[in-house]
């Protein structure tokens, strides 16, 4: 009996957890100051998670929409602008690194320059005919 009760437990709380990321993906929160200093590293830290959902959203259509040349060169693209935004952010960040506002402050760069990066893929995914800034259409 006790098995199934933590069995059952885990369920729930996965189902509770899935739930909570699932409903979230949409809507960025506004991080407001107020509350922890943990709280806030937390907020700032599922505005990156959305940004990030959105941005492997738009990247999957696009990978499918290109031509078969365009997509190891969208790929080769993107894995260059995750090390890019990494190396950008730590660096943009090194003056908390000993700080609690640390993270906070890295997600909040993490968010921006996928949210830059979505923008751009999106631009892809609506190219119009002759629009010689797009590749791989």
């Amino acid at each position: 009996m006790r098995r199934f009760s933590l069995r059952r437990a885990a369920a729930v709380g996965a189902a509770l957890f899935v739930l909570a990321h699932w409903t979230s993906l949409g809507f960025a929160k506004e991080c407001d100051g107020r509350g922890s200093q943990t709280d806030l590293n937390l907020c700032e830290g599922e505005n990156f998670k959305q940004a990030d959902a959105k941005l492997n959203a738009v990247y999957a259509r696009l990978l499918k929409k290109i031509s078969a040349a365009g997509q190891p060169k969208l790929r080769q693209a993107q894995k260059a602008w995750i090390a890019y935004r990494d190396a950008q952010c730590a660096f943009e960040t090194l003056g908390t690194i000993d700080g609690s506002i640390h993270s906070m402050v890295v997600a909040q760069c993490l968010a921006d320059v996928t949210e830059q990066q979505t923008k751009r893929l999106q631009h892809q995914l609506t190219c119009e005919e002759g629009d010689v800034s797009c590749g791989g259409q």
